[in-house]
This record gives structure tokens, sequence and C-alpha cells, in this order.
């Protein structure tokens, strides 16, 4: 099995950027985590080890990651495989995460520079990008319908020998 070393771990928080005059923007968060592996591992492996990894045991709802961990984002974590994660293009994802990140209006500049420098970058060198199928209802656990929105994507870059699992979603 792939051994994948956590990286780093980072949050970058809506609500801790000021919105004056910039709408609604509520409760919406993107939490990113890097990841390095060995040169050479093919994609189907890198998101087998991601999904297998301790810190993939995270609900995305304030408690962290939980390494006993039954839950992943919205679904039971046994629903998550690496078959449930969908190649997409680079350019989609960012379409979309912009997209998302902008919903209410525009943002203001500082959260842009965050948003572009710990979100956007990852997908803009990566080889290849993949995001998380809609699983359905019925693989929600048992409050899994808390989340507005759930983006998640596992973004691969393997000339730098980093996996990036970007998850952007509104509370």
């Amino acid at each position: 099995m792939t051994k994948l070393v956590l990286d780093s771990q980072v949050l970058v928080n809506f609500r801790h950027h000021d919105f004056t005059g910039h709408g609604p923007h509520g409760c919406r968060w993107a939490d990113v985590k890097s990841f390095r592996f060995p040169q050479g591992i093919q994609d189907s492996e890198l998101l087998a080890a991601l999904v297998a990894h301790e810190q993939f045991r995270d609900d995305y709802a304030g408690g962290g990651v939980d390494p006993a961990g039954t839950r992943h984002g919205p679904y039971w974590l046994k629903h998550v495989t690496a078959h449930a994660y969908l190649p997409v293009a680079n350019t989609d994802t960012l379409r979309t995460l912009r997209s998302w990140a902008s919903q209410h209006g525009s943002i203001p500049e500082s959260l842009e520079k965050a948003l572009a420098s710990t979100v956007h970058a990852p997908i803009d060198s990566a080889t290849s990008c993949y995001r998380l199928q809609d699983l359905g209802h019925e693989k929600f656990h048992d409050w899994g319908g808390v989340h507005i929105a759930f983006h998640e994507y596992i973004v691969i870059d393997q000339d730098r020998t980093l996996l990036t699992l970007l998850v952007a979603a509104d509370d």
C-alpha cells in the first residue's frame, strides 16, 4: 500500500474575512490537506491510499479528524471508495470553486488572495483532478444533510509528488 505523508493542512474560513458591503456570505469554508507520496505511483493507487488514510476520516462539520471515525463529509465512510471519484478537468474544478466562492456576490481581495494561494494553486499545477461524485441521500450518515453545498476534489501533481484533498462547503 502506498504511504501518504501529511504535508500540511490549511483552513480558509470565510468568517474570518470582512464582508461589509459584500453580501451574505455566511458560514463557508475551504479545507485543504496536502500529502506527499513516492514518485511513480499511479493515480488509482493514490486515490485508494487517501481513502484509507487516517486524515480522510473527517466529517467536515467541526469534529475534525477522528481516527476511529465512520463518517467522511456527508457520507458514511464505507461508501466513499476510490471508485467514488470521477476524473474532471482542472478548468471545470476551478470554475466550480470560483462560482461557489462568489455565489453571494463579490468577495474581498484578501479572501481572493487566500483562495488563489491555497485552493486554486494546487489545481493550476495538477496533472490530474478528481471530484467526489454525488453518492445519493441513501449513503448519507445520520446527520449527513447538514451541509448546504459540499464540493470535494482530489488534486494530484505527479511532477511535485503532491496530492491535495480540497473540500469547500457551506454550513
